[in-house]
């Protein structure tokens, strides 16, 4: 999920960190099934611990929302079994990925989509994304995440657990407001309200996660990792791996590079947890920003112009650094904006503020993929070239 606004841009890739350790629990005996994914696996994981980091990206993903619920809304109405398994089998088979973010409020829905994952042949990284809870409610939300991901293992899948995502904005407590909006509205405020609301943020933060693995530890035995973002100067010694939103955009462009070269200091290898641009001109510019180009109302900004090449454009652009700086893993934002249906009219095309790399038809049906309700985009056989090639 992208949550900046944009007082939040300049400072997208401060100070996160990204890395993908090894599991602190052995795997347990027993796998229930073997493809030839899981063989490549298990020879590129003996490769990632016995040789150095560069050049090398191991994990291909995208990532994959099951409905996530800010202000009480939410990303996806409509959530069917049947087409999220053809989904999963199109993400692993013609996108070429390797492993999938899963992410979502409901863990019944993150469930279903995960052993969907798992049967084709997808690494999964089993990520709850909840929204407008306070730290007392996410305590035993996160332990019954973690329950659900240790079964998915047990049976034979390969598991990552994430610890939630941005917590700073989509949890209560740790910027003033009850709701996601609310909490935005102290990110776009004068630069000393803006500090002095985050300065407590890193504190707090880090203490909650540190309570938190520390309870879905004992639970589930594969690798845990956090998605963050740079306000929350993430303390990464409870992690297994590091988990950071690497957005270029207008503000870092010049310093892009080297910024990411930061998150390699860990000792641990690196994965980015989201990347990606939305579907108008200079969209790459807006970096994780764009999604506010629908403007209150359910309408486009007036001038927006539709362009799927700017997707192609940032992610040919950013898919070779995050290679050449040896990123383990990326996950690509995203497979789908599913309550952003694309539109004739410019400014009732909700698509030209969606991130993904398909577009949702306004109810219709695809050519490509017949019964789907979406097409793919420019941006999805750009991926998957780029997949298929590494």
């Amino acid at each position: 999920m992208v949550a900046d606004g944009a007082q939040l841009l300049p400072n997208r890739i401060e100070q996160g960190g990204l890395e993908f350790g090894t599991p602190s629990t052995p795997a347990r005996s027993g796998v229930a099934r073997i493809s030839i994914r899981h063989i490549m696996y298990l020879n590129i994981h003996h490769k990632i611990q016995t040789e150095p980091y560069g050049g090398f990206m191991r994990g291909k993903g995208v990532q994959y929302d099951t409905g996530t619920f800010p202000n009480g809304d939410t990303t996806r109405s409509i959530f069917d079994p049947a087409t999220v398994a053809r989904e999963m089998r199109v993400i692993a088979d013609d996108l070429h990925c390797t492993t999938v973010r899963i992410t979502g409020g409901d863990p019944e829905r993150l469930t279903v989509a995960a052993r969907y994952a798992a049967e084709a042949g997808l690494e999964v990284w089993f990520s709850p994304f909840p929204c407008e809870l306070t730290e007392q409610e996410l305590l035993p939300y996160f332990d019954d995440c973690a329950d659900r991901a240790e079964a998915l293992r047990r049976d034979g899948a390969r598991v990552v657990f994430v610890t939630g995502c941005e917590l700073s904005l989509f949890a209560r407590g740790y910027l003033p407001g009850d709701t996601f909006n609310d909490r935005m509205e102290t990110m776009r405020a004068a630069p000393p309200v803006r500090a002095a609301a985050l300065a407590a943020i890193p504190e707090r933060v880090n203490a909650f996660l540190s309570r938190v693995v520390a309870s879905v530890r004992p639970r589930f035995g594969g690798p845990i990792s956090y998605a963050s973002i740079p306000i929350e100067h993430i303390d990464w010694t409870p992690f297994d791996i590091v988990g950071v939103d690497a957005y270029r955009n207008q503000y870092n462009a010049a310093t892009f590079r080297e910024d990411l070269r930061q998150y390699f200091t860990h000792g641990k290898p690196v994965a980015v947890t989201e990347a990606g641009c939305c579907t108008f001109r200079g969209a790459g510019d807006w970096g994780a920003g764009g999604w506010t180009v629908i403007e209150e109302g359910g309408t486009v900004k007036p001038g927006t112009i539709r362009d799927e090449d700017e997707q192609v454009r940032y992610m040919n652009d950013l898919l070779p650094i995050f290679e050449a700086e040896g990123f383990d893993t990326i996950f690509w934002f995203s497979f789908a904006g599913f309550e952003l249906p694309h539109r004739p009219d410019p400014r009732h095309d909700l698509d030209l503020g969606s991130y993904g790399i398909v577009r949702m038809l306004d109810g219709a049906q695809g050519h490509t993929y017949p019964g789907m309700p979406w097409e793919p985009k420019q941006a999805f056989h750009a991926l998957a070239r780029h997949y298929e090639d590494r």
